[in-house]
């Protein structure tokens, strides 16, 4: 018999409006890798809300039993004391504080005299950086750290506390290749220590290399728990339940035709904002009405420094460089001057620079686009109101209504707020960084469409990608970008993985 160290039973959730979970079941084995997969909105993080006490016992249905006792957690220390610690998507982490602050904030290693004990503090952080393969110095500020790094410090940290179980929401979502086997072989060695993980992931491949079982939900009901040892088990299975149906390719058809050049950039270069370097160096690349164009490169090389630079100067210091609009120059110095011209820019981070989390649905999608919807300088509130209802139709955003607070949306959902903000512009060229990141793959499948859509309307598409098997399914043709400059491009029919990175890793150093 199976020894469970938690168990989820009959776990009913419910907001004022919404069903989130509806009778969930989860049993999770001793010492396993356990991985959650459903699309966005499915009830994936609402179910470790209820286990780690952020939605309080009293507030959902169902029990919950962990280490053998029928648990009640009121708050997140109460789940933190019986051993259950979670790592969210978004780190929990204080950028000016050191590495060792950080570990041991709430959990100070205090001396006889009531005092922080810096030294043993300090001790204790260096000896479980290394246990997570990290060799810097328990006293370096937190925000000098990469992401990637910041995320085995947030395991430093659990380990601090006795951790029992590990709950980690989307922890590869914002890290390279690299990054991410790194920390992948660190789950398989706690999984060694004996030490339980529970892994939420979009990334389905990374679930099928680690994964002893992985539950599948949808619509905030159990599917199943299948068996990754079970060779019948394989990714489409995990989509078939994940969406309700076979999803025929991961990419929607399209037929390119495409037409006259719309953008074309000329040695555009721009120096770091504060360093005396440049992040992009005599970078050229043209869009054509009806074409997807792609972007690739490693991370550092300069892909987003390039579209914020070119949507408004929004980065950087630009040294020079030329950029034409149906064959005239334009010269948008400011994100509005960018806008007038026809470009439209949807940010990699759309909980930092894209929505406004705090606000509506209705006000996120008209940010961008009021000069349209106001008279005599006063916004029209019906306008406002009935471009937001065409939005959430037309892209397909499900939330109750235009007055759903942007934060509370699934991430797939609000990835399609940012697109309707961008639309409503109507511009002649849309800049996509990373589109699909954080979402699941019925959302990815739809943002591809909704792509597919605006470029058979003639418009033109550039997408920026971490995700080369991604701009090889959606793009016509691919530039590749290393050290700020593009060191190549090929069409699709030519494009391949290595073929890609083989440019992406041209060492072209950068000069002053």
């Amino acid at each position: 018999m199976a020894d469970h160290i938690l168990e989820m039973r009959s776990i009913t959730k419910e907001f004022p409006g919404v069903k989130a979970l509806s009778g969930v079941t989860l049993a999770v084995e001793r010492g396993e890798v356990h991985a959650i997969c459903g699309e966005n909105g499915a009830g994936k993080s609402t179910l470790m809300k209820v286990l780690s006490g952020v939605h309080p016992a009293g507030s959902y249905g169902g029990e919950i039993r962990f280490d053998g006792t029928t648990c009640t957690f009121s708050s997140i220390r109460d789940s933190e004391h019986a051993g259950i610690v979670i790592i969210h998507q978004e780190l929990a982490l204080v950028p000016h504080l050191s590495i060792a602050e950080n570990i041991f904030l709430g959990n100070e290693r205090r001396g006889r005299s009531g005092l922080i004990d810096w030294h043993r503090t300090n001790a204790e952080a260096e000896g479980l950086l290394r246990s997570v393969g990290l060799a810097e110095q328990p006293t370096t500020p937190v925000g000098q750290l990469g992401v990637g790094k910041q995320q085995l410090v947030e395991i430093a940290k659990a380990l601090s506390k006795d951790v029992k179980l590990l709950i980690l929401d989307e922890p590869t979502a914002a890290l390279n290749d690299n990054d991410s086997a790194h920390l992948l072989d660190l789950v398989r060695g706690l999984r060694s220590r004996g030490i339980t993980s529970i892994i939420i992931s979009h990334k389905l491949h990374e679930v099928e290399a680690i994964a002893d079982h992985t539950t599948v939900i949808r619509d905030g009901r159990t599917v199943e728990t299948l068996d990754m040892s079970d060779p019948e088990v394989t990714v489409d299975h995990i989509i078939r339940g994940m969406v309700g149906r076979d999803l025929e390719s991961f990419y929607p058809e399209r037929e390119s035709h495409p037409g006259d050049v719309v953008l074309q950039v000329e040695d555009w270069t721009v120096r770091h904002p504060y360093q005396d370097r440049l992040v992009v160096n005599g970078a050229g690349f043209d869009v054509r009405a009806g074409e997807v164009v792609g972007i690739a490169g490693l991370m550092g090389a300069g892909r987003t420094e390039l579209a914020m630079s070119l949507f408004g100067r929004s980065y950087g210091r630009y040294i020079c460089g030329r950029a034409y609009m149906h064959g005239r120059e334009i010269k948008p110095r400011t994100v509005a001057d960018a806008i007038d011209c026809g470009l439209a820019y949807a940010t990699e981070d759309r909980k930092e620079y894209g929505l406004n989390l705090l606000d509506d649905i209705a006000r996120n999608i008209s940010g961008s686009a009021l000069g349209k919807l106001s008279t005599w300088g006063l916004v029209n509130a019906q306008a406002e109101t009935a471009a937001a209802e065409s939005a959430m139709k037309s892209m397909n955003i499900k939330a109750p209504s235009v007055k759903a607070i942007v934060g509370k949306l699934s991430g797939g959902n609000q990835q399609k707020v940012v697109l309707s903000k961008w639309l409503l512009t109507d511009p002649d060229v849309l800049i996509l960084d990373e589109p699909t990141r954080g979402i699941d793959v019925g959302a990815k499948y739809e943002i591809y469409t909704l792509i597919n859509r605006f470029v058979e309307a003639g418009k033109a598409v550039v997408v920026i990608s971490s995700d080369l098997l991604e701009l090889i399914g959606t793009c016509d043709r691919i530039y590749a970008l290393s050290a700020g400059r593009i060191t190549g491009q090929l069409p699709v029919a030519d494009a391949t993985e290595e073929s890609l990175m083989t440019l992406m890793t041209q060492d072209k150093e950068l000069t002053r």
